[in-house]
């Protein structure tokens, strides 16, 4: 605001005095932490260029330049505080990723009292009590009841997963309707959720210490840039130059071979690649990420609610053979009513394979009769009477074991055969007898296939899906996306393995995920992208971008836009490169006058200002998505037929 006022003040024609004044307090308003910052590393015995940038901006005052100098004190102060910024909301929002953990478990005592007690004071061996609708306490293993539970924010599972006696539970997690007594097998400091919260620290922690291009070298060019002032003002002395005039002579080569057009040829490209990004749908961090963006050399994706919407529909209703429901009058009337059927027994649940029933339904326009007698079986689904008639839906594993002979086999066919393509397969029972499978599913997101082919395109290497999902409904995802490496079953500290592992031979890789359990895996990746969608602090907070709009094409488009961005980059270097060895070169050999040197030092700056700003037109968006698609037809016409 300082420089702001006092660039209008000066403009305006005030006094001198007072646009002076107003650039001074910018001088210590924006300087002063950067200088002690750079004090405390000469202690030991390190340049960085913020004092570099200090020092020359007190030059540049010293010689009237103090425009300069306040400009340059504004640009290295906004980039530090942004940095602070973006670190304190990275620590805040994993402190935040413990309160998935409940503060309190019921624990069951020997005899069989129970007592509440904090969830950090829990032993292994202890066992607890988790009502329906309530978060597990402990990661551990049931060992009484049954029930379903919803464990997406762990494994990234679309759908809730039946539990019984002998299966595991994460800390966390959320109970379904059923009641469950659950032995805990790990302490509090070591369950999977705190283990997440760990590998996001130091992941985080890693990733901080990544520079921009022009930071990677400060230190040589720093103590380049003050040996050579200090000879110019020095030796010239000893053979009898005038004080003045070998101050001027040093203070101009510190303006003219100051880094502020070197730093303009980083900055203005990749903000405007930024601020373009984000009207376009993508949010990207700093412009550390921007330049990481165009290194991607890999892509990996989570699935459910990344390649996936996220949530269940019914994608298909099998009638099975034999008796069935109403009158039959062909097999669209008999369809019509199993599903009417189906979704007046699931109006009563809240489980969301029932809400996807009871969706399909009223997106068909199939009236839905009253239903009575509604009961939720923990662990095996739910059941009511419509019409007068008993109908029970759920899990076919305990429903095929009760039902009547009659069908049965076909039924177990009809379920293997849906299981089998990643299908999550529901028995629907009537009187007793099987009369319908329903199979329901993820659905893809829209312009999934082809946010793939064109991410293939652009890196010359094709995506990996990396899911907690089964194998069976990955693949089956996969397949619909164009992916052939499918790694599915995996937890989160398997997910930062494989993002390690793909690493290797200096891979660069992007991580697409949604969840919480994708948090560490983001924040290991070269970088980290998250659907907007998510929700989860920690997953926004713990990738380097954001996309917003949830539309998978952003992504491609933001990596052709940060390579373009790259280019620009380069090219700026060249151009201040350049203009700063022409007129250090005129300084040291020959007798540079300072208003030319001002003017040959401002006039790169806005060169390559200008330069760098053209990617804030929206056909710098509009060239990138073209640019990924044209990079898409490419390879799909490169490959092999089949």
């Amino acid at each position: 605001m300082l420089f702001a006022v006092g660039g209008l003040a000066q403009l305006g024609g005030a006094p001198a005095w007072l646009w002076w004044a107003l650039y001074l307090a910018c001088y210590t308003a924006g300087g002063w932490e950067p200088g002690l910052a750079g004090l405390k590393a000469l202690r030991e015995r390190t340049l960085d260029v913020d004092l570099l940038m200090v020092a020359a901006a007190i030059g540049a005052a010293a010689i009237g330049q103090v425009f300069d100098g306040a400009l340059l004190i504004v640009i290295f102060a906004t980039s530090g505080a942004l940095e602070a910024v973006a670190t304190k909301r990275t620590e805040d929002s994993v402190r935040s990723l413990l309160d998935l953990t409940p503060d309190q478990a019921v624990r069951v005592g020997d005899g069989g009292e129970e007592e509440i007690v904090a969830a950090t004071d829990l032993r292994v061996g202890d066992v607890i009590v988790i009502r329906p609708g309530e978060r597990v306490g402990a990661d551990g293993r049931v060992v009484a009841g049954a029930s379903d539970v919803d464990q997406a924010s762990i494994t990234g599972e679309s759908l809730p997963v039946d539990k019984q006696v002998g299966d595991d539970v994460f800390a966390g997690t959320v109970n379904g309707t059923g009641v469950l007594r659950v032995q805990v097998t790990r302490p509090a400091s070591e369950t999977v959720i705190a283990r997440i919260v760990a590998m996001v620290e130091q992941a985080s922690a890693t990733k901080a210490r990544t520079q921009l291009f022009i930071e990677k070298v400060e230190q040589r060019y720093s103590v380049v840039m003050v040996a050579a002032t200090l000879a110019l003002f020095t030796l010239p002395l000893l053979w009898g130059t005038p004080v003045q005039d070998s101050l001027l002579r040093a203070m101009t080569f510190m303006i003219v071979a100051s880094p502020c057009a070197v730093v303009l040829a980083t900055m203005p490209p990749l903000l405007a690649a930024i601020a373009t990004a984000g009207r376009n749908g993508v949010l990207v961090k700093s412009a550390v990420v921007m330049e990481q963006l165009a290194d991607v050399t890999h892509v990996a994706f989570d699935k459910t609610g990344t390649l996936t919407e996220g949530r269940p529909h019914l994608a298909c209703l099998r009638i099975l053979p034999g008796p069935r429901t109403g009158t039959d009058v062909g097999a669209g009337a008999s369809t019509d009513r199993l599903l009417a059927l189906a979704a007046a027994v699931e109006q009563g649940s809240e489980h969301p394979l029932g809400r996807a029933i009871v969706a399909a339904a009223q997106h068909k326009g199939v009236p839905i009769p009253g239903a009575t007698d509604f009961a939720a079986l923990p662990g095996r689904g739910v059941r009511a009477c419509v019409d007068g008639q008993v109908i029970e839906i759920g899990s076919p594993v305990h429903l095929l074991d009760e039902a009547a002979p009659s069908g049965t086999d076909g039924a177990r066919a009809v379920v293997d055969e849906l299981e089998g393509t990643g299908h999550s397969a529901v028995l629907m029972l009537l009187d007793g007898r099987p009369v319908g499978v329903l199979g329901l599913a993820d659905r893809m997101r829209s312009g999934a296939a082809a946010a793939v082919a064109q991410l293939a395109g652009l890196t010359g290497t094709t995506p990996v899906l990396l899911t907690g999902d089964n194998p069976r409904a990955a693949a089956r995802v996969a397949g619909q996306a164009g992916i052939s490496d499918v790694r599915a079953g995996l937890l989160p500290e398997d997910k930062v393995s494989a993002v390690r592992e793909l690493q290797q031979d200096r891979a660069r890789v992007a991580l697409v995920g949604d969840g919480v359990n994708d948090a560490p895996a983001l924040a290991t990746a070269h970088v980290g992208i998250a659907m907007g969608g998510a929700g989860a602090d920690l997953t926004l907070d713990a990738a380097d971008a954001v996309v917003t709009r949830d539309e998978l094409g952003t992504v491609p488009a933001v990596l052709a836009l940060a390579r373009r961005a790259r280019r620009l980059v380069i090219a700026n270097l060249v151009i201040a490169g350049s203009f700063i060895a022409v007129l250090v070169a005129w300084d040291l050999f020959g007798d540079l006058p300072l208003p030319l040197g001002v003017a040959g030092h401002e006039g790169s700056t806005v060169i390559v200002g200008l330069n760098g700003l053209r990617l804030l037109r929206n056909a710098a968006w509009r060239r990138a998505a073209a640019t990924t698609a044209a990079a898409s037809t490419t390879r799909v016409g490169t490959q092999t037929p089949g």
